[in-house]
C-alpha cells in the first residue's frame, strides 16, 4: 500500500521525476514488488494525474505505468479505484480559475494489482450505509423485472442484507490541519511531509485486503499514515523512507495511544460523513449566449 512521488510539473522536496523519465525510474521498484509479494497478496498504488507544462492537457504517465506494470511484469489489474478528494481547491489555477478552460482536478488513480488473478479480498470488509433510495424501495418493495438494459433484477434485489456495497470511487477529503502529527512536528520543529494521503485511503485497502497478522509494507512511507493505520488494525508493517526528518517526524504518530489515532466520533450513517455531487445540469437553464473562446483559451482573456 503505497503513494509514490507523482510525475509532477513542479520539483517537491522528497524527490520526484520527470513524467518522461517515470517508467523507466519505477521499473526496479516493479521488479521488487513482484519478487516479495505474496501469490494472494495485492499491490495497490495511490498515483495523481499531471498537465503538461504549460498546455492544458494530461499527461498520460500514471495510465503507461498502470500498463508497464501489467504488460511487463505480469501484474494483473484486479480493480482500479478514484479517490475523489472533496477538499481540492479548484487546481491547476491558470486553466481553472483564470482562463477557465478546465475543471478542477479533484481525483487521483488507484490501481489495486495482484500477483495472480485471484488475491483474496472480501467488499463486507468496507461496506457502506444504504442511501436513503434504497431504503425506501426496502421499505415500499421493488416488483422483480427485466431492465430495459438486459440487466434482470430478481427478488433478491430487494432483500435487507444492513449495508450497501461500495462503488470504485472513493470520496474522501484530505483536509488535515489540527492534527497530533501536526502539533508533534511543530513543537519538535520538524517538517512535516507535505503530501499526506487521509488515513481512510490506506485504512479502506488494508481492511478489505488483509487479515489480522499479515504484513503491509510501504516503500514510499512519507509520513507513514500507512503504519499508523496498520498499528490500529493489528497488521504487521513496514514503512520505508529515505528522508530521515520525515522518519523522525512519523514517530510522533506513535507517541499516543494508535486506538485513538486519526479517527472520527460520529456514527456511520452520519449525513456529514458523506460527500454529494450535484447533477451536471442543476445550473443550467436555457442557452449560454456567450460565445466560446475560438482559440480554446490560448490567449488569457482580460475579465474572468
Amino acid at each position: 500500500m503505497t503513494s509514490p512521488p507523482f510525475a509532477l510539473v513542479r520539483k517537491k522536496d522528497y524527490g520526484n521525476v520527470e513524467a518522461a523519465e517515470y517508467i523507466e525510474w519505477f521499473k526496479p521498484f516493479a521488479s521488487a514488488f513482484k519478487r516479495v509479494l505474496k501469490d494472494r497478496g495485492s499491490l495497490v498504488i495511490d498515483i495523481g494525474g499531471v498537465w503538461n507544462r504549460g498546455y492544458p492537457t494530461r499527461n498520460l504517465y500514471h495510465f503507461k505505468l498502470l500498463i508497464m506494470l501489467c504488460e511487463e511484469f505480469g501484474f494483473h489489474l484486479a480493480q482500479d479505484f478514484y479517490w475523489w478528494n472533496p477538499s481540492k481547491l479548484p487546481t491547476p489555477a491558470e486553466w481553472v480559475t483564470v482562463r477557465r478552460v478546465r475543471v478542477k482536478d479533484a481525483i487521483n488513480t488507484v490501481w489495486w494489482l495482484s500477483k495472480t488473478p485471484w488475491p483474496k479480498a472480501s467488499n463486507r470488509r468496507v461496506l457502506q450505509p444504504y442511501s436513503d433510495s434504497m431504503k425506501e424501495l426496502l421499505v415500499k418493495g421493488y416488483r422483480a423485472k427485466k431492465r430495459p438494459s438486459g440487466h434482470d433484477i430478481s427478488k433478491k434485489f430487494s432483500v435487507d442484507n444492513g449495508a450497501a456495497i461500495p462503488p470504485n470511487l472513493i470520496a474522501t477529503p484530505n483536509t488535515e490541519s489540527n492534527s497530533f502529527y501536526l502539533r508533534y512536528c511543530e513543537e519538535k520543529g520538524l517538517k512535516p511531509h507535505p503530501a499526506r494521503f487521509p488515513a481512510d485511503l490506506p485504512e479502506y485497502f488494508i481492511r478489505m485486503l488483509t487479515d489480522t497478522g499479515d504484513l503491509v509494507v510501504d516503500p514510499f512511507a512519507g509520513s507513514c499514515v500507512t503504519g499508523e493505520v496498520c498499528e490500529r488494525l493489528s497488521r504487521h508493517w513496514t514503512c520505508i523512507e529515505l528522508i530521515e526528518e520525515y522518519c523522525e517526524a512519523a514517530l510522533g504518530r506513535f507517541k499516543r495511544d494508535p486506538q485513538g489515532a486519526s479517527r472520527s466520533t460520529s456514527k456511520p450513517d452520519d449525513p456529514s460523513n458523506s460527500y454529494k455531487i450535484p447533477r451536471p445540469g442543476l445550473f443550467w437553464n436555457g442557452t449560454e449566449d456567450i460565445p466560446l473562446s475560438e482559440d480554446g483559451g490560448q490567449k488569457r482573456s482580460t475579465s474572468q
